[in-house]
């Protein structure tokens, strides 16, 4: 697929879900370019921002390495504290 093709139904559900992977851990555009770029991502920022907004496509091995780039930042990010059950608080 080049740039200018037309997304099928896996590239369009691809698309949503790392947007929505991005919205749901704060990332922003250009730190996931960043990190897509230092692992072999071969499209500049705005081209992933226009991907993003579904003006142009990718070649799926370029979404599969956002996808990777993505995760991996997720991967760093802390797990949240979780509320503690009674029985695990020390006195």
């Amino acid at each position: 697929m080049s740039l200018n093709e037309p997304s099928t139904a896996i590239d369009d559900e691809q698309r949503r879900r790392i947007g929505e992977a991005m919205t749901q851990a704060d990332l922003a555009l250009p730190q996931v370019w960043l990190h897509y770029f230092s692992i072999t991502g071969t499209v500049d920022e705005y081209e992933i921002d226009a991907y993003l907004n579904r003006m142009i496509a990718l070649p799926p091995t370029e979404c599969d390495k956002l996808a990777h780039a993505v995760n991996e930042l997720i991967d760093d990010i802390p797990p949240r504290p979780r509320a503690p059950f009674r029985d695990e608080i020390s006195p």
